[in-house]
């Protein structure tokens, strides 16, 4: 090496050694929010994903809030993240999505519902795939076709109940939501020997999506991922049946009408039947029972939802009608609060994974780029500073003129995000919520429950209730 040549090494070397202090300076510079970043690598996560009842933000949340605030930073799922359990801050993240936030599941959630999946799509594709999703389910089917497959379901389950028998509520509201699906996705009939096997792969595959990603032989994880190979398949073989018939009828299923609608190649059809036989069947049964579970243990909001029910039902009496009507639906106006509530205290969705894509700086807290984020969003809706009296079942909190309290209706509404927000709000939220709304109807209509056995929601994160809620039940009088 020539002097010149060990000049320019040396001058080249120092330039390193200045950028490197230059850009520790700037990272310790930064006003990070206080915080605890755990054990190297796996940091807090086991603590945070400790089970705790459903209806609580559990002791992680409650200590770390305690002693940090409600923006906190810890590493979590393999990295540096910054938690929020702030209303303001969760709501700048959901509507900056794509702009200073971007979706980041974990990589087992891609690999388990796949890279095409709406839940780990960020941008464009995102987007695209969600507008079919809306497109699908739109008002106008909503009113024309799916509000009778949700009372034909309903009813199918609700004619298997038999009295003073025990029911296992969560296994009847799974399977209301699976078959609901089912038929809505791929024209499946309920009961048929088809249909049943894909719910039993199913039902392997749901308990790989909530298990630990360990991808070893007898794991929960690798069933999954085998089981989900076995419902790609089922999915490929009516995928290739409805090219070959080319029938109108299939416009009423969602792979029939993205098939004759949209251009997505066959990997990009088959993870978005997927994921939303996941986000349409999961989430839902779990509020329906979450609403079974809330309602027994509160028999005044019980008495109330039977007199707005009663009063619909004689009213289609008296019009001879004998299905439910748009115009039915939406005069249950009390059914709307019990669900809302539900949703907010059982909280089914109860953080998302965000992360930054460029440096963010809120309340004077530095957010650096490539962190991650979790807004938490039960958090908020636990929070007594926003929601009065936060953990008891108060649907009366959400009628404009409350008489049960000074709550104002539309303050809650605006820290209220059951469904996500932004870009990214749930396509399925109306479909969800009318769900809720006709179950709840005949339920009220034709039974008395009470539980059967202790049991309660369990958020492991996903929320569950370990016995599946055991009910007892009696039919009215009729």
């Amino acid at each position: 090496m020539s002097d010149l040549e060990f000049i320019l090494f040396l001058l080249g070397l120092a330039l390193l050694i200045i950028l490197n202090l230059y850009r520790r300076k700037r990272k310790y510079s930064l006003n990070l929010p206080p915080g605890n970043m755990g054990w190297p690598f796996l940091g807090e996560t086991i603590a945070y994903l400790k089970p705790y009842t459903a209806t609580t933000i559990g002791k992680f949340m409650e200590e770390h809030i305690s002693r940090y605030g409600k923006i906190y930073k810890s590493h979590l799922f393999g990295e540096p993240t910054i938690v929020s359990a702030d209303a303001g801050l969760n709501r700048f993240i959901l509507q900056n999505e794509g702009k200073l936030f971007e979706c980041s599941y974990p990589r087992s959630i891609g690999g388990i519902l796949g890279k095409w999946s709406m839940l780990v799509l960020v941008g464009d594709m995102h987007r695209d795939m969600r507008i079919i999703s809306l497109n699908f389910l739109s008002n106008a089917r909503l009113r024309t076709h799916l509000l009778k497959e949700v009372e034909k379901h309903t009813l199918l389950v609700f004619d298997c109940w038999i009295e003073n028998s025990i029911i296992r509520a969560q296994d009847e509201a799974k399977k209301f939501t699976f078959n609901l699906m089912a038929e809505h996705i791929m024209s499946l009939e309920p009961g048929k020997p088809e249909t049943e096997q894909l719910k039993k792969e199913y039902i392997t595959f749901m308990k790989g999506v909530v298990s630990a990603p360990l991808n070893f032989p007898g794991t929960a994880y690798r069933k999954a991922l085998q089981s989900r190979s076995k419902i790609l398949r089922f999915i490929e073989q009516k995928m290739e049946e409805r090219v070959k018939k080319k029938s109108e009828d299939d416009q009423n299923e969602l792979l029939g009408w993205v098939l004759k609608n949209s251009n997505l190649s066959k990997e990009q059809i088959l993870d978005l039947v997927l994921s939303l036989l996941f986000a349409g069947h999961e989430t839902s049964s779990v509020a329906i029972a979450l609403g079974i579970y809330l309602l027994q243990g509160c028999p005044t909001a019980v008495h109330q939802l039977k007199e707005e029910h009663v009063e619909i039902s004689k009213a289609k009496k008296e019009l001879g009608e004998t299905e439910l009507s748009w115009d039915d639906y939406k005069k249950m106006e009390f059914t709307q609060c019990v669900i809302s509530e539900t949703l907010r205290l059982g909280n089914v969705v109860r953080f998302l994974h965000r992360k930054a894509i460029k440096n963010v700086r809120y309340k004077g807290y530095d957010i650096p780029c490539g962190w991650k984020v979790l807004p938490v969003i039960s958090a908020v809706h636990l929070d007594p500073s926003i929601f009065q009296q936060p953990w008891h079942f108060n649907p009366w909190r959400w009628l404009q003129n409350n008489s049960r309290g000074s709550q104002n209706a539309t303050t809650t509404s605006n820290n209220f995000m059951p469904f996500g927000g932004g870009p990214r709000l749930c396509a399925g939220t109306e479909l969800a919520k009318l769900e809720m709304a006709v179950f709840i109807h005949y339920l009220v209509l034709n039974f008395h429950w009470e539980l059967a056995d202790t049991d309660e929601a369990i958020a492991f994160p996903f929320v569950d209730f370990p016995k599946d809620l055991p009910i007892k039940v009696q039919r009215h009088a009729s």
